[in-house]
């Protein structure tokens, strides 16, 4: 199973693949959870510690130069195209409660559509792992699905988009879906969060009626309190999680390819 978690910011998306991620280790399975945010909070919400000890492997400058035998920041000069990344999951991930989990970081681009060796060594990363990894494989990713090319986009199960009440989060699931369908994603699922009412819940359900929903999370202060004290949000909040554990009946069923 390999599932991208992508929604606009704010909407609490790396939140929900901390819920999804702990249910499913819950579950029995081995989970892989990539942060591909550039905004890079999955490992704390998932109970790593010394987070500020882990370097993105964006920012990885030596092992980027000796993959892709390219100096980072170099104008015009020639690098691998296809660099060695098969041993980088297990050498680069770490284990938090049964869970691997890996920081990818984002790459500062001079331009839109700029080919660095950074770039190039997370693009063949994420393919490898989602291409030829056995585990259970959670991406935390940006809204842009900006790590995920066409070819590994056809390998991903399901991309799952967090939505809150409001019309500026509707615009943006409505653009991932436009991407989504652009790169070749074959399912994709919506989630409802920070849902206060039913008010709340159908206003997403009129806003987005052409849509399939996996399922409404609940606004929570327990969630809230769990960031205050650094703490990962299933620790305080077991009815969401139990909420979560649900939905994982459903995942891989819902279709928007509309």
């Amino acid at each position: 199973m390999k599932i991208a978690i992508s929604g606009k910011g704010g909407v609490g998306k790396t939140t929900f693949a901390s819920f999804l991620i702990r249910a499913l280790a819950d579950e029995g399975k081995k989970v892989l959870a990539i942060d591909a945010d550039p905004d890079a909070n999955l490992a704390q919400a998932l109970g790593v510690t010394d987070v500020d000890r882990i370097t993105p492997i964006s920012q990885m400058t030596e092992l980027i130069e000796e993959r892709t035998e390219a100096k980072v920041g170099g104008m015009g000069s020639f690098f691998k195209m296809n660099p060695r990344v098969n041993d980088l999951p297990d050498k680069l991930s770490v284990e938090v409660n049964g869970v691997k989990v890996m920081v990818m970081g984002g790459v500062k681009k001079g331009g839109a559509g700029c080919v660095c060796p950074e770039s190039v060594l997370l693009k063949h990363l994420v393919r490898h792992i989602y291409l030829f990894r056995d585990e259970v494989i959670i991406m935390d990713m940006e809204a842009g699905l900006e790590h995920m090319a066409r070819g590994t986009a056809m390998a991903v199960d399901q991309l799952i988009v967090v939505v809150e009440p409001g019309k500026r989060s509707v615009e943006t699931a409505y653009q991932i879906r436009r991407l989504a369908n652009d790169i070749g994603v074959k399912t994709l699922s919506f989630v409802g969060n920070k849902i206060r009412s039913d008010t709340d819940k159908q206003f997403l359900l009129k806003q987005m009626s052409d849509l399939q929903f996996l399922g409404f999370l609940p606004f929570r202060t327990e969630i809230i309190d769990a960031d205050l004290d650094g703490r990962p949000p299933f620790e305080k909040d077991a009815e969401t999680l139990q909420i979560v554990k649900e939905m994982i009946k459903n995942i891989g069923t819902s279709n928007n390819d509309k």
